[in-house]
């Protein structure tokens, strides 16, 4: 397919398949970037919609969205989002039909899907059994393995204590993971080499999963080691219906969260992809799934793949598989809870181009820790010249001068892009990312940045170990290269000097400029428009470039390079 078609179909994602309204009015009870996001194929399909919302969330974004918006309760979550019974309330309150939880908070709730089908409100989401036997990750693997799904060599029972977790760990073999058998996110997870580690490991990951999940019962399975994280996207109906949508590569992960995911994955064979597919649809159909799910797999280096978990509601990464795959899966999520079928067969899915996905977070990447304030310059990518024309796209939940609070998830958006080839998607989230402007709390974008462009990663060698492996010592913020200097330096003397002597035209003049931990000396030269740039026994000229776009401005260094800069104040100049 051409450029030109792939952007056609980048920019149809978000378009409905059907002109079928499922619903005439749904409530997202959620907050953020995933309201947001449903609210869009909501209002595509000429949906009304309803937004609940704490009371320190009653400005922000999706409930400006929304046509109506209901407060459930004060700033904690366990008062707001998580109260059921007040969002089953403004359900039936605003007259909703139907209520999408997104992801987190009550999305993988048996109770709250009870609830809702106990007053006639359709959930967006699987049916109450599902949720409960793929929550359980004892009853799941149970099931899995009935069902001809590759599964990690463990223990299928209850690990009663940590004398019987020293037995199973042997029997198994080391090394073993030790893991929760309710929830996710890392939380609860130990690995164990030897007897010693098993002990340690059973008491702090009960306690952890305890505290996290309100359940202690832990599994142990042999841990793969070196394994990539991949999984699969399928989506079934209440017809009997059931698809895969190809994989997502989600192996750069941090503390067990995932960092940057890309569809398809630069590994899998189509064998391999069709064969995981297969067992993904075996694994719903045992279940009687219906709706949007994801079935995650460990695969090792030789390509053996086993069962993870399965993930019973909207993925935070699915746009990288509406980019290559054309489906709206938000939009097959309302048909299929109105009881329609799906709207593609297998035969309609293909892979059409390259996405990747990097999760924005309001976050000092190198403490790994929450940043909240507020955000004081915003610009998503697009704005500028630079993407108008590239498949860039950014879910978010937020403007310039939202704030990002303590009470909830620090993520500031998705940024993904699409192209033809896995190397243009990588250049494109390169140059999105370089134009993206985010300022008043600090955030992870030079880290995303350094990863995008690493070798290693760029040829597609990864694991779930890259950022333990390239960071062993941890993400210390990055050291500029000699040539990364070398362009910096020029650049930002003459952003400074256009910043501050706008109305001044010809002329010489004399600046340090602090780069990393040295200060430089440098002189600016400035004739009829043209400027030159000397440090460091070096002369450098430097061309603005196409003038000022948004926060973005480009320079030409000696008619070669460019290097873009954003409008912000830079230390030290």
């Amino acid at each position: 397919m051409s450029r030109a078609g792939l952007l056609a179909q980048f920019k149809r994602t978000l378009q409905t398949a059907t002109v079928t309204k499922p619903f005439d009015k749904v409530l997202i009870a959620n907050r953020g970037e995933i309201a947001c996001r449903v609210m869009k194929t909501c209002r595509s399909l000429g949906i009304k919609t309803v937004a609940v919302h704490s009371d320190v969330d009653d400005r922000a974004l999706h409930v400006r969205m929304a046509d109506e918006a209901i407060c459930v309760g004060p700033a904690p979550s366990n008062q707001s989002y998580l109260d059921m019974e007040a969002i089953v309330n403004a359900a039936v309150s605003t007259g909703s039909q139907a209520v999408h939880p997104g992801y987190g908070f009550l999305s993988e709730n048996c109770k709250f899907a009870q609830l809702l089908e106990e007053r006639g409100i359709a959930f967006i989401g699987p049916k109450e059994k599902a949720i409960q036997a793929m929550g359980d990750k004892i009853e799941s693997k149970i099931i899995a393995r009935a069902a001809g799904v590759n599964c990690i060599p463990g223990y299928d029972g209850v690990v009663e204590d940590d004398v019987a977790a020293v037995t199973i760990a042997n029997q198994v073999g080391y090394p073993v993971m030790i893991k929760a058998s309710a929830g996710g996110g890392g939380k609860g997870m130990r690995v164990a080499w030897n007897d010693a580690e098993v002990r340690e490991g059973f008491k702090l990951s009960s306690e952890e999963a305890a505290a996290s999940f309100g359940d202690d019962r832990l599994l142990i399975e042999r841990f793969i080691d070196n394994p990539r994280h991949v999984e699969i996207q399928i989506l079934a109906d209440s017809q009997g219906n059931c698809i895969y949508l190809n994989e997502r590569e989600c192996s750069i992960q941090r503390r067990n969260q995932k960092v940057v995911e890309e569809a398809p994955s630069p590994f899998i064979t189509p064998e391999v992809r069709k064969a995981m597919g297969e067992q993904a649809v075996l694994l719903s159909q045992a279940v009687n799934y219906q709706s949007a799910g994801t079935v995650e797999f460990l695969v090792d280096t030789q390509m053996n793949f086993f069962f993870l978990e399965m993930n019973t509601r909207l993925q935070v990464e699915h746009p990288i598989t509406e980019c290559i795959t054309g489906v709206d899966i938000v939009d097959e999520m309302l048909r299929v809870a109105a009881g329609y079928p799906l709207s593609y067969t297998q035969s309609d899915i293909g892979i059409k181009g390259w996405a990747m996905e990097c999760r924005v977070y309001a976050e000092d990447p190198v403490r790994y820790l929450p940043s909240v304030g507020l955000l004081t310059k915003y610009t998503e990518p697009g704005v500028s010249h630079n993407t108008a024309d590239l498949g860039v796209r950014c879910d978010s939940g937020i403007v310039e001068g939202s704030s990002i609070s303590i009470h909830y998830d620090p993520m500031i958006s998705k940024l993904v892009t699409y192209a033809p080839t896995r190397q243009e998607a990588i250049d494109h989230m390169e140059k999105a990312l370089d134009e993206y402007v985010i300022d008043g709390i600090t955030h992870n974008t030079p880290l995303l940045r350094e990863i995008l462009g690493n070798e290693r990663f760029k040829s597609g060698n990864i694991s779930t170990k890259f950022l333990d492996e390239e960071y062993p010592q941890g993400y210390s913020g990055g050291d500029l290269t000699p040539e990364q200097k070398s362009e910096l330096i020029p650049s930002l003397s003459v952003l400074h000097h256009m910043k501050m002597n706008r109305a001044v035209t010809d002329g010489r003049f004399e600046y340090i400029i602090s780069c990393d931990e040295d200060k430089v000396s440098v002189t600016v030269n400035v004739q009829k428009g043209d400027y030159t740039v000397t440090f460091e026994d070096t002369t450098v000229t430097v061309s603005p470039s196409g003038g000022v776009f948004g926060a973005l401005q480009e320079f030409k260094l000696n008619s070669a390079n460019t290097v873009a800069l954003q409008h912000l104040q830079f230390d030290g100049l």
